[in-house]
This record gives structure tokens, C-alpha cells and sequence, in this order.
């Protein structure tokens, strides 16, 4: 593939440079009214920039230490992190944060001058039903699949996941699965893409694939390819580019990824890029931004294109941290 991407149109090859520029601006870009209008997003952004800048081979693109004092300044005094400094707690903002301290490999960090890992642990843990073995998102009680993927994945990282009901939350995902080998939401809710990616990869940390029935999500997943090349979240909706990770790290963890024409995605993927200005779109000649160009580059990852570093499925982080975390 290596040899076919050199003599391949501008725009049918990555404009790692002008991604990497991309990323770096988005900081920078304070006077405008957008930027203000994402803070929701803002601990959520940064991990998506960081991860794909780490997934492109420049993990030092960022400033280290502003990162690592950004993120405890969104930490409160119950071991979770909002999504910005004020913001309240909440499961997913919580999330990033832990994925990007274990990423610049600063939990040292988080235990000197933070609230410390065992009160994050805490915090993700008092946030499981006792009664469903699910997760809510913060204090007010919003139950989803993401969230216990999230408390999952942030835990196993945290060496913590002892601290909740395993069994419980597997049940619960078990409880998710349709007829047609997918997940939803929550039980009886219809299957989707990027909630049977929280179920398929929560039951990969928990070691219980066994409950998947592999071809028969395998069929559902694959069948997500439009004739554009790419893929969409269910039947009869458009393509977009984040189902490429969706969908593709699915398969990749059931073994069923060589099921969809993997040509087909790289191009769609390399055609929804700016190659002057960077960033990656939901579909080609929309505008760009930090969600879906993340997704682009762990798509084009789990795709084996050329140059950039292997991402890992079930935790959407370089394999080389998971390597170094979890001995995986």
C-alpha cells in the first residue's frame, strides 16, 4: 500500500502536516464566538486532538505541561472532571481525562497535585447502579451504554476496576443485545453503530466476548458500507466518517473486519479532508472539525494505512500506551 499512496492526487493521500497544524490551532482561536460556544466539549477536544496527534507521530505537538494543567484544573474535590474549569462532573469528561494523563503517561501528575487516583476511581464507581449494573453520567442520573464503557475503560487503565460489579455491568450490556446481533441505548432500545461500540468493547476489558454473537454482527456491521465507501451508524442514514471508527473497531474486535472493501473506506476517509488547512469532515466538502478528523485517523489506523501509529480498539488510544500500561 505504501508503494500505490506516493503516486496517488493530492487529496487521495493524508495531509499529515496540515492535520497536525490543524490541531495546534485550535487553541489559538479564542476570539471567536464557536470556540466559546464548545466548552462543553473543551476536555473532550483536547484528548481527541491529543490522541490523533499521537496516532499521526507527533505526540509532542502539544505543550505537555499546559496539557497536564489544564486537565486537573477541571477536577473537583470528588475526584471528577467537568468538561471545562467550573464545569460540573461528569462520567465522559472524566473519561478523557484519565485517557489523556495515562496518554503523556502523567498519573504522577494526578496523584501529586491532583485530588489522586483513588478518589477518581471513586468517583466513577459510586456512579454504578447497584440494582442494573449500569452507569449513570454525573449526579443527576443519565443511564447510557457510553457511560459504562467509560467507567470500564477509565478504570482498567486506573488498575481500579475492582472497585465495581463487573458481572453486573456485563449482564447489563448482555441485556442491550437485539435480534440482529447489535446493541442499542439500553435494553429494547434499536442497535446503532456507536452504541454497540460501547457494548462490544466494555465486554472486551470485561473478557466476555463470548456473549457476542460475532457473524451475526459481523452481517449487521458490514452491511453499514454504502456504495460511497463509507459508513453509516444504521440502516437508511447517510455515510459519515466517524463510523468509520464505530463500525471498523467493532469488527476489528470480533474479528470480522476483513468483512467490509477496506479500499473503499480509505479513499471515502481521504476525500472528506482539507488538504490546504488540515482537519478531517463528516463527508467530503463539509466543514472540518476535531471529532471527526480523530475518527478519520483511527479509521485510516485500523485500516494499516501507512505512516501512522496502530490504535488500539477497545480503548481508542495508540497501542504503544496500551503496550505500556497494560502489558497488552
Amino acid at each position: 500500500m505504501a508503494a500505490v499512496q506516493e503516486s496517488l492526487p493530492n487529496e487521495l493521500q493524508l495531509a499529515v502536516d496540515a492535520h497536525v497544524k490543524y490541531i495546534q490551532s485550535l487553541d489559538t482561536q479564542k476570539d471567536d464566538f464557536n470556540y466559546w460556544l464548545t466548552e462543553h466539549l473543551r476536555l473532550n477536544g483536547v484528548y481527541w486532538g491529543l490522541t490523533a496527534l499521537h496516532l499521526l507521530g507527533h505526540p509532542d505537538a502539544l505543550p505537555r505541561a499546559e496539557t497536564i494543567d489544564f486537565v486537573l484544573s477541571c477536577q473537583h474535590d470528588n475526584g471528577g472532571f467537568g468538561a471545562a474549569p467550573g464545569h460540573d462532573a461528569h462520567m465522559l469528561s472524566t473519561v478523557s481525562a484519565v485517557q489523556i494523563l495515562v496518554m503523556i503517561d502523567a498519573l504522577d501528575d494526578l496523584e501529586k497535585r491532583g485530588k489522586g487516583i483513588a478518589k477518581v476511581g471513586k468517583f466513577i464507581a459510586d456512579l454504578q447502579s447497584r440494582e442494573t449494573g449500569t452507569f449513570a453520567g454525573d449526579e443527576w442520573g443519565e443511564e447510557d451504554t457510553r457511560f459504562l464503557y467509560g467507567a470500564l475503560n477509565a478504570l482498567s487503565l486506573l488498575g481500579l476496576l475492582h472497585l465495581v460489579d463487573v458481572d453486573k455491568a456485563v449482564q447489563h450490556v448482555a441485556a442491550c443485545a437485539n435480534f440482529d446481533g447489535g446493541y442499542g441505548v439500553c435494553p429494547g432500545a434499536e442497535s446503532h453503530s456507536g452504541q454497540i461500540f460501547t457494548c462490544v468493547a466494555a465486554l472486551a476489558i470485561a473478557g466476555r466476548l463470548d456473549l457476542v454473537e460475532k457473524d451475526k454482527l459481523g452481517r449487521w456491521l458490514s452491511e453499514r458500507q454504502l456504495p460511497s465507501g463509507g459508513l453509516n451508524g444504521r440502516p437508511e442514514k447517510d455515510e459519515d466518517v466517524c463510523y468509520s471508527w464505530w463500525v471498523l473497531s467493532s469488527l476489528e474486535i470480533i474479528g470480522r473486519a476483513h468483512w467490509i472493501d477496506r479500499q473503499k473506506l480509505v479513499d471515502f476517509i481521504l476525500r472528506c479532508q482539507d488538504v490546504e488547512l488540515g482537519g478531517i469532515s463528516d463527508r467530503p466538502g463539509d466543514m472540518v472539525d476535531v471529532w471527526h478528523t480523530l475518527f478519520g485517523i483511527t479509521g485510516l489506523s485500523l485500516l494499516g494505512y501507512p505512516g501512522l501509529e496502530p490504535v488500539d480498539p477497545v480503548y481508542c488510544l495508540p497501542k504503544k500506551t496500551i503496550q505500556r500500561v497494560l502489558g497488552k
